[in-house]
């Protein structure tokens, strides 16, 4: 991939344009890049926008992009936020002014919480049927392969269903992959048709299918290992077989966008 996504922590298939829009961790420019199949950069867009903590990036079903800007390692940040790109500003030149959404999970009282409470990391969510899904992040030892999935209303602002301008985060399930480092949870995404939800650390995939409704830890649940371990916190489908995995560069390893295929 190319070197200035070194520190890539999203991606997201564009069917229209059989490219990858990417984004990369905190500390770096509130950026934007279409990326091809083969690593070029097709287009790179300047956002309105601070990058705080960018952790993942999604698309609903009008192609309107949104960035999750969530990241909250020490479980201290009072400012969760999603920030909406309309569709129509994409193919501009000019720099890109966001709507945002700010939310937040009313089981954490404190900020940060106590080590062993410290479950509101995150750095996986994806858009569907007018929903945000989100998959936290667990720092909590001993159970940092446990995630917790969240929905928040994609209200187009945070006025609505909100309380002092934030919207509640709806808890609806959780699961746990392993209790190690490498089974925290980096990337997620779901479908097209809505039937299969991934999910993604540095070690594997998590498939889920024949879920009820959204709550996507209620069905099957498949693992597919990878052959390494690396940084890999973007994760997108393709179609309903093939997945796409981007892990972020580091010295001489990593940097790379891989295709897996799935049952």
């Amino acid at each position: 991939m190319p070197k200035v996504l070194k520190e890539v922590s999203g991606i997201q298939y564009s069917e229209k344009e059989n490219a990858f829009w990417m984004l990369n961790d905190s500390g770096n420019s509130p950026l934007l890049y279409l990326v091809s199949e083969e690593g070029k950069i097709l287009k790179e867009l300047t956002m309105n926008a601070k990058n705080t903590d960018w952790e993942d990036i999604t698309q609903d079903s009008q192609r309107n992009i949104y960035i999750g800007d969530f990241g909250n390692n020490s479980n201290e940040r009072k400012d969760l936020t999603i920030l909406k790109i309309n569709h129509s500003d994409l193919y501009g030149n000019q720099k890109i002014n966001v709507t945002k959404t700010q939310f937040y999970y009313p089981e954490q009282k404190k900020f940060p919480p106590k080590k062993k409470k410290r479950y509101y990391d995150a750095e996986a969510f994806f858009e569907w049927n007018g929903f945000f899904y989100i998959f936290t992040k667990s720092r909590v030892k001993g159970e940092m392969g446990r995630t917790f999935l969240y929905k928040v209303l994609n209200s187009g602002d945070t006025i609505a269903n909100s309380v002092y301008g934030k919207v509640k985060a709806q808890l609806i399930s959780n699961f746990t992959t392993c209790s190690e480092r490498d089974c925290q949870i980096t990337g997620a995404d779901i479908s097209k048709e809505g039937k299969k939800v991934v999910l993604l650390n540095h070690k594997s995939v998590w498939i889920f299918s024949n879920f009820k409704g959204d709550d996507f830890f209620s069905g099957n649940a498949k693992e597919y290992l990878f052959e390494h371990s690396s940084q890999k916190e973007s994760v997108t489908f393709k179609n309903d077989t093939i997945i796409r995995i981007a892990d972020e560069r580091f010295k001489n390893e990593g940097g790379k966008l891989y295709g897996f295929i799935i049952d």
